[in-house]
């Protein structure tokens, strides 16, 4: 034996020596790895890779207890898995907004110096928006233990195991300083050559090829079969990170800086860009050598660098108000429209559609583009055998931009309105003034049951898991459902008896339909599908009325300022009213408060800015209100709820098939809890026990995190995405990350799921 080594000659020793070979080969073939995925500067030759990569799965093999699961060895992929199971985002994956044009991202960087009350040049990171999968992949104690597709944002699909066969994927994190849970966030996709090589071989063996590199990505990375996955040239490039036990620290370019230092692979066309100035001419550059970057990008994404100014702006539910994405010019193609049709939406929206000549766009066949409206159509001035040109809109729906009038053929015909529903007969109405034509068939409409019912039984609203669009096609066709209701009396013989049904799927199904009679009241308002209520505003309205009842009893006036808006006060209404005589000339954007909060009015917060924007719905009645109507409290004001939506609200329940469909609801059994509302009291969120306050909820807790927020929605609170000053309350469970930090800093309560239920019992 030699001093210092292991006694190679014995059994035990050659263990040893083995499992010390094994470990050092491992971490070579990890650096070889980072250094050839991640840097692109490899250091040694292939052949010398190979014989180390050779020498470990020869090692493994005579040592099968040496194979550990971060082994580079185990990229090779895991036996087929029969489904894919469901994981939910500790922290939602929400999406980017968008600018279409350099008009939107000089919007963009207003709104983000107003709410920053910025004197000075904001920092941004910059890179580019690749067009592939956005996925997660969770990292603990350095090890890659799951993966998961983004979903519908809060829900995605597990892929651990294919994930686990993607090149450049660190199995585990380099280094030793990395946080014990880390959850970094990125988009899988598939370079140009990769992309050449999959379908030259799949033409070679016969098979069909894929349209382009996002589809063959994505239809990659939910193989079930993962060694189908490991032999396709998927990369991964990480944008950003979730949960994280550790303080992402100051900087979003310094803490995605430190990722690549774990062996994270992050873009090498990463910049950090100062001002509006910076962020066009990295734009324009990046746009310049778009076609020689080797993969698909459509646009570039601007982030604020400062994660305290982050948190500051915070998000809404769809999107940080940080970052943005700045979109390229589509791409286009010329076309021939052969015929229009028109389909029929959940609240009987006629949309015209044309039929195209299929065409190549962006390496997609497009057939079928939207025309929206009849305004559209007449503006466009679009008709029956016109050459088009097409674009696919933010490079993913396809649309016409223009017709070519000096080709228009003699017979072009008009597009012509139908009179009667193309799927129930039913009349269709176009109000004077709006560009949007209905369907006067209401739920007696097939189509409008359909889409009806689908929305009823979606994630966000009653989450009745296992209907899908197929299997209500088959309930509405064969008149087992016709309403919601309907769907809680089916029987599982019933449903067993359908296609690609069974017993056990019945039974499934049967249970799913029982488990969600148990909802929430804003869930259930969702559900309904009232035109321009969407979930935010479904959670206000059960925050203010107390019951169904008084929401189906209330009037417009019940669900708008009765004197004043909330937040204004004398001296702001009077400095609003000079600016509106002052600039006689403004244009407002749709969302009215967005565009007052962006003018930096004296003594208008956004807050106030936002309530006013509800409150008046429009510029032009904003202006011809006097400042006594605008100070006040703002008694009787929703949040959410301007004169449009109280419009349809009270239109929705006004109708007396409506209101039929509603008891017959009740009458299956869909049930809440009760409203806690002092007897006697008017609705309203003065009469909620938590009314005023704002909870952040982070953590792993004994409930999925809607919940909680449907309970703290109920009882009057506001629940929002990002902690910061306005904070009350943070709700942690085990494993809270960043927020925790963050809550700590600012001095913001934090409580536990113990002392919320004390807090609620208390009130």
């Amino acid at each position: 034996m030699t001093a210092g080594g292991p006694d190679t000659g014995s059994p035990a020793g050659a263990e040893a020596a083995a499992r010390a070979r094994a470990a050092a080969l491992r971490g070579q073939l990890r650096y070889h790895n980072h250094r050839y995925y991640v840097l692109d500067d490899p250091d040694i030759p292939d052949g010398d890779y190979d014989r180390l990569f050779r020498e470990l799965v020869d090692l493994e093999s005579r040592h099968p207890d040496l194979v550990t699961p971060d082994s580079p060895t185990q990229r090779v992929g895991a036996a087929p898995r029969p489904e894919f199971t469901q994981v939910r985002h500790r922290l939602p994956m929400i999406s980017l907004d968008n600018a279409m044009d350099d008009a939107d991202l000089a919007e963009f960087h207003r709104r983000v110096r107003s709410g920053l009350a910025a004197t000075g040049e904001a920092a941004f990171t910059a890179e580019p928006k690749l067009d592939g999968l956005a996925v997660s992949i969770r990292f603990e104690q350095g090890a890659l233990v799951q993966a998961a597709t983004r979903g519908d944002g809060t829900t995605g699909e597990d892929i651990t195991a294919n994930v686990r066969t993607i090149q450049g994927v660190p199995l585990r994190l380099l280094g030793d300083d990395y946080p014990a849970v880390l959850e970094v966030r990125g988009e899988v996709y598939l370079p140009h050559a990769g992309f050449a090589r999959m379908n030259a071989e799949a033409l070679a063996r016969g098979d069909k090829i894929f349209a382009n590199p996002r589809n063959a990505a994505a239809g990659s990375l939910r193989q079930l079969d993962p060694r189908m996955t490991a032999a396709r040239p998927l990369r991964f490039c990480c944008y950003g990170w979730g949960e994280t036990s550790a303080d992402p620290g100051a900087s979003q370019f310094a803490m995605l800086q430190r990722l690549a230092g774990w062996g994270v692979p992050i873009s090498r066309e990463l910049r950090q860009v100062t001002g509006l100035t910076g962020c066009r001419d990295y734009f324009d550059d990046l746009g310049r050598r778009r076609e020689s970057l080797g993969y698909d990008i459509d646009g570039v994404v601007f982030k604020l660098d400062r994660i305290p100014d982050q948190a500051a702006l915070g998000a809404t539910i769809h999107h940080p108000r940080w970052a943005i994405a700045r979109k390229f010019p589509a791409q286009e193609a010329l076309t021939v429209v052969e015929a229009v049709e028109f389909q029929v939406g959940r609240t009987g929206a006629l949309t015209p559609v044309a039929r195209l000549t299929p065409v190549a766009v962006g390496g997609v066949t497009v057939a079928n583009a939207t025309l929206h409206n009849m305004d559209e159509v007449e503006r466009k001035d679009v008709r029956i055998g016109d050459s088009v040109s097409v674009r696919r809109a933010g490079d993913v729906i396809p649309e016409i931009v223009r017709v070519l009038p000096e080709r228009r053929p003699p017979d072009a015909q008009s597009v012509v309105l139908p009179a009667r529903c193309p799927v129930c007969g039913a009349d269709v109405i176009r109000p004077a003034g709006e560009a949007v034509a209905r369907c006067s068939g209401g739920l007696y409409c097939p189509a409008q049951r359909k889409e009806a019912i689908r929305h009823f039984a979606s994630r966000k609203a009653m989450d009745i898991e296992g209907l899908g669009e197929k299997l209500i096609d088959q309930l509405v066709e064969r008149g087992l459902v016709q309403e919601p209701a309907d769907l809680y009396r089916l029987t599982q013989g019933q449903l067993a008896a359908l296609e690609r049904m069974g017993d056990k799927s019945a039974e499934n199904l049967i249970a799913a339909l029982a488990r969600s009679r148990e909802t929430s009241f804003a869930r259930f308002i969702f559900a309904l599908g009232i035109r321009e209520v969407g979930e935010a505003t479904a959670a206000a309205l059960a925050a203010h009325f107390d019951s169904l009842a008084a929401l189906m009893a209330a009037r417009e006036a019940d669900f708008l300022p009765t004197r004043g808006v909330r937040g204004v006060g004398p001296a702001a209404a009077q400095a609003l009213q000079a600016w509106l005589l002052a600039s006689p000339d403004a244009q407002a954007t749709p969302d009215l408060g967005e565009w007052l909060a962006a003018q930096q009015i004296p003594g208008l917060n956004r807050a106030a800015a936002a309530a006013l924007g509800a409150a008046c719905g429009t510029l032009e009645r904003l202006r011809g209100a006097l400042p006594a109507d605008l100070v006040g409290a703002g008694a009787g004001l929703v949040e959410g709820v301007g004169p449009v939506v109280a419009a349809h609200l009270v239109g929705f329940f006004a109708q007396a098939y409506n209101r039929e469909a509603i008891e017959r609801l009740i009458a299956a059994g869909i049930r809440w809890p009760a409203a806690a509302v002092t007897p006697g009291s008017p609705a309203g969120s003065q009469a909620r026990p938590l009314a005023g306050k704002t909870f952040v909820i982070t953590g792993t807790l004994s409930r999925p995190r809607d919940a909680f927020k449907a309970e703290l929605e109920s009882l009057g609170a506001k629940v929002t995405g990002s902690v910061s000053t306005a904070t009350d309350f943070l709700l942690a469970g085990a494993a809270a990350g960043s927020k925790l930090n963050k809550a700590q800093e600012l001095g913001v309560p934090i409580m536990t799921e113990e002392q919320l239920a004390r807090l609620i019992a208390d009130t």
